[in-house]
């Protein structure tokens, strides 16, 4: 999907030789569909925003910058090149300019594993101030 994209679309006949059996209508509807995922991107920078703003970062108070750092885990994040552009963009369409250059955006290995133990760890906690 990745190098499809990548590829300048003029040139969409020499993509995917792996598949060559494809025609070029074939891979016009491929890159189309993959262009989808822009849609995705901004579905997740929309829930980025949403914690951003339950955190009270989704501004700038007093001139004081507050980096955010945002860890995403997952091939689409990982492999496909235009995904972290995309969610860059819509960040800064999001939050403005000046809030998104304070949020940085980092690839994390397992980072679902990671977030599930976090969740778990905080909901454990929340369920014993609720017995006491």
């Amino acid at each position: 999907m990745s190098s499809m994209l990548f590829s300048n679309c003029k040139y969409i006949a020499l993509v995917c030789p792996q598949i060559p059996s494809t025609s070029l209508k074939m891979r016009k509807a491929i890159v189309e569909i993959c262009d989808i995922a822009t849609r995705g991107v901004r579905l997740s920078a929309a829930g980025i925003v949403g914690i951003l703003k339950k955190l009270g970062r989704d501004t700038v108070k007093d001139g004081e910058k507050q980096k955010s750092v945002v860890a995403l885990d997952g091939g689409l994040y990982e492999h496909y090149f235009k995904f972290s552009t995309c969610m860059e963009s819509a960040l800064k369409d999001l939050l403005g300019e000046e809030v998104s250059d304070n949020v940085v955006i980092e690839h994390s290995n397992d980072g679902s594993g990671i977030g599930a133990a976090l969740l778990a760890a905080s909901h454990s906690q929340y369920l014993e101030v609720e017995e006491s």
